[in-house]
């Protein structure tokens, strides 16, 4: 189950028949920041918005149920899209991948996808580069690799900007507290930010 808006995203899921997985996700101000610094405040916090939000009572019994040390707080972090696309993604013989590259909002549960498809993506990069034509010594392999990270940048560039922006974006929709923004979401987004959904995730990063 996921619930969101009102300046708020939450949700569950079931882990097994035991242990439920649940998030709460909200921008604090200043004076709520005290909250993250205790566990008990934080459960006392989120249990006052879900109440006011008027949540189902099951989904609140599991916040209630939930012991003091579960509840963990830490800042969504994301990379400001478009310097992705004049900033450098490789550099010589270095290059980033996975969080390092693309770190962005848990919106669209394609972090660790997006990792693995840098790293298919940089293997075919760098082997391709490796095998054509002579070593040359030191020097060549050196070229070589710069050139394979190179191309790497480029086949990853776009997909990652569009990774980062659509989950930014979907992010603020969705935790909107603006009833005009809440109004065009139900009404007229869902569909659409469901489409988005399904496309980013449908990807194809070709073969080793």
């Amino acid at each position: 189950m996921q619930y969101f808006g009102e300046g708020i995203r939450t949700g569950l899921v079931p882990c097994n028949e035991r242990i439920i997985y649940w998030f709460f996700t909200w921008t604090p101000s200043e004076q709520e920041k005290e909250v993250e610094e205790s566990p008990l405040k934080m459960k006392q916090y989120i249990l006052s918005k879900l109440k006011h939000s008027k949540m189902p009572k099951e989904f609140i019994h599991v916040i209630e149920i939930s012991e003091l040390s579960d509840p963990v707080s830490a800042p969504l972090r994301y990379r400001w899209p478009f310097s992705l696309l004049w900033g450098d993604i490789s550099k010589g013989n270095a290059c980033v991948a996975g969080d390092a590259f693309h770190p962005m909002t848990p919106d669209l549960g394609q972090g660790g996808c997006s990792a693995l498809e840098d790293s298919i993506v940089l293997a075919r990069c760098l082997g391709e580069a490796l095998l054509r034509g002579h070593s040359g010594g030191a020097k060549g392999e050196y070229h070589k690799i710069k050139k394979g990270l190179e191309q790497y940048a480029r086949e990853r560039r776009w997909r990652s900007f569009q990774l980062i922006t659509t989950a930014y974006v979907l992010g603020r929709i969705q935790q909107s507290a603006s009833a005009i923004m809440g109004y065009l979401r139900d009404k007229w987004l869902s569909g659409t930010m469901s489409r988005l959904l399904l496309e980013r995730a449908d990807f194809d990063c070709g073969k080793l």
